[in-house]
């Protein structure tokens, strides 16, 4: 019985570490292809390519779609509780279809704006496991949020500069540059607010998110501050008290010594009288 379980989990164990070694290659792979696909759109964005007429564009982006799912089913197949990785992961699985290639072979109609955002739905994706990797460098559990929290929120602004750019410059005359429209994206983050209005339909729609994503992610920054001035307080508090310690040890010590000497002393000059 012994050697039947010891040989159970020894199988169980290596199918772990296969299973970690597909997933640490799965999601390099990930990476590289979420970062040529953010390249991809932001080239295509600066020089008005139409990106449903072309046709490397769109196998492009429908084979990095198949990676994405296939990256959500291994960690599931891997996972030891598959309910909590299904509930926690659906986010994942439901950018990484590929909506684009799905509309185009359906022949549906959307307007241009809402083709446009979904071309964008891919990078949610990327832009989730960008974080997430960043978010790991730190092994602090406030830090590693809140930078993967600000990681999501500068994709959050790049994107929307990128529409905004591809979708207003062409009526609105105040957008006369990329740049422009990445401060516009920017101002609105940062709820200042910017005084060039938006003509279109996603000009107007990026007008609303972008403060409410701000509204929701800077808070945050309150968070880390308060925790990273609390542990710097605490790390003092508890320096000072070590001396402290330490101090008092030190007086004890000698307060001792000094006693014996006198002890000691007094001990001599009674047995020794004059």
């Amino acid at each position: 019985m012994s050697d039947s379980t010891t040989s159970k989990q020894q199988a169980i164990i290596a199918t772990q570490n296969i299973g970690h070694r597909i997933l640490n290659w799965l999601n390099t792979i990930v990476l590289l292809l979420s970062a040529a696909l953010i390249v991809w759109i932001s080239i295509d964005t600066f020089e008005q390519i139409d990106f449903l007429n072309n046709s490397s564009y769109m196998k492009f982006q429908f084979w990095v779609c198949v990676v994405f799912i296939l990256d959500f089913f291994v960690g599931l197949y891997y996972t030891e509780n598959r309910r909590k990785f299904f509930r926690k992961r659906i986010f994942f699985l439901l950018v990484s279809i590929p909506y684009l290639n799905i509309i185009n072979l359906t022949n549906i109609q959307l307007s241009p704006e809402a083709i446009y955002f979904v071309r964008f739905i891919p990078l949610a994706r990327a832009a989730l496991a960008m974080s997430i990797v960043i978010g790991y460098l730190s092994s602090n559990a406030v830090t590693s949020l809140t930078i993967s929290y600000l990681t999501i929120l500068l994709f959050i602004t790049y994107f929307c500069s990128l529409i905004l750019y591809q979708r207003e410059s062409p009526v609105n005359p105040d957008i006369h540059s990329y740049w422009t429209a990445l401060w516009w994206c920017a101002m609105n983050m940062t709820t200042v607010g910017c005084s060039i209005p938006a003509m279109t339909i996603a000009g107007k729609i990026i007008e609303v998110v972008l403060p409410i994503c701000g509204m929701i992610v800077f808070p945050l920054f309150t968070i880390y501050f308060t925790n990273y001035v609390t542990n710097i307080y605490g790390r003092s508090a508890r320096a000072n008290k070590s001396s402290d310690n330490s101090e008092n040890s030190e007086n004890s010590e000698n307060s001792d010594s000094s006693e014996n000497s006198d002890s000691s002393e007094n001990s001599d000059s009674s047995e020794n009288p004059q």
